[in-house]
């Protein structure tokens, strides 16, 4: 059997160290110290890019349609930046369909590739890239707690991706959805959802929340953790039915940018309106 050089995963692992180190502090930092209007401003140059790379796992790969996309999902961020309340109704509208991609990903056997452009994939796109940054601006516009709440989302999902990850190493037997993810397993998941439980007691107690306050953020956190796993579930297989590795190479280790958001599209809608049941 031929042996494996160690050098090209050090290599990988090198280039994604360096890129978490690089883009982490600047990440905390935009979300503590810009004011909401500029963090909206940085969220949807961020979110255009996701969009480009949304094309290319719908199938769009001339420059035209790429841009008018991209011109219509920027119409879309500015309507729902003047109209607060249409953030709210797209955000709702999202959690369902998120809820019904949980039973669809788990009930796949079997992945056929397709090519050729799919516009309906276009349009879920206002629910998988919009509807994220809706949450994200509405909570980090809360009064006082805002760009809080906001990071501590994101901390939520990367403890919740590396337990899960841990876990899954570890423990990990029965396959969560083989034909997917091969790599994920239900101990994985139970790993999340232990994650975000400490995140969530973290939280609170940071907060001196009361007991039924306290209870809803584990609640809330618990499920979002779940709904993480489906979005990376979900952008799995749409790379593969594209027989695409990455969603693009913009980030050195790491993929694409998709690829490092997937779990945060579809937790942060149902997050939001989570927690701003839990602290009203």
């Amino acid at each position: 059997m031929r042996e494996v050089s160690a050098a090209p995963a050090m290599s990988s692992l090198l280039r994604r160290t360096i890129t978490a180190l690089v883009l982490g502090p600047l990440v905390i930092a935009s979300v503590l110290l810009l004011p909401t209007p500029a963090f909206a401003l940085l969220f949807s140059g961020i979110l255009l890019v996701a969009a480009w790379e949304w094309c290319t796992l719908s199938g769009i790969t001339k420059p035209a349609p790429r841009i008018g996309y991209l011109a219509f999902i920027a119409c879309c961020l500015s309507v729902l930046w003047l109209v607060p309340v249409w953030q709210a109704l797209l955000m709702v509208l999202s959690v369902p369909w998120w809820i019904a991609q949980s039973v669809n990903v788990l009930r796949i056997r079997q992945i056929d590739p397709v090519t050729g452009a799919a516009p309906l994939q276009l349009a879920v796109g206002l629910l998988v890239l919009v509807a994220p940054w809706a949450a994200l601006i509405s909570l980090h516009r809360m009064p006082d707690i805002g760009p809080r709440l906001v990071l501590f989302l994101l901390l939520l999902i990367w403890t919740a991706d590396s337990m899960a990850y841990f876990v899954g190493r570890r423990w990990g037997r029965a396959k969560l959805a083989p034909a997917v993810s091969p790599g994920k397993t239900w101990a994985g998941v139970y790993g999340a959802m232990a994650g975000a439980g400490l995140c969530a007691l973290g939280f609170s107690w940071v907060l001196a929340l009361d007991l039924m306050e306290t209870a809803i953020t584990v609640l809330v956190c618990g499920v979002a953790a779940l709904i993480s796993v489906v979005g990376d579930l979900y952008e799995s297989l749409l790379k593969r039915r594209r027989e695409m590795k990455d969603s693009s190479q913009l980030l050195p280790g790491h993929g694409g940018l998709l690829d490092r958001i997937d779990s945060l599209t579809a937790a942060a809608p149902l997050f939001a309106l989570g927690m701003a049941w839990a602290l009203t």
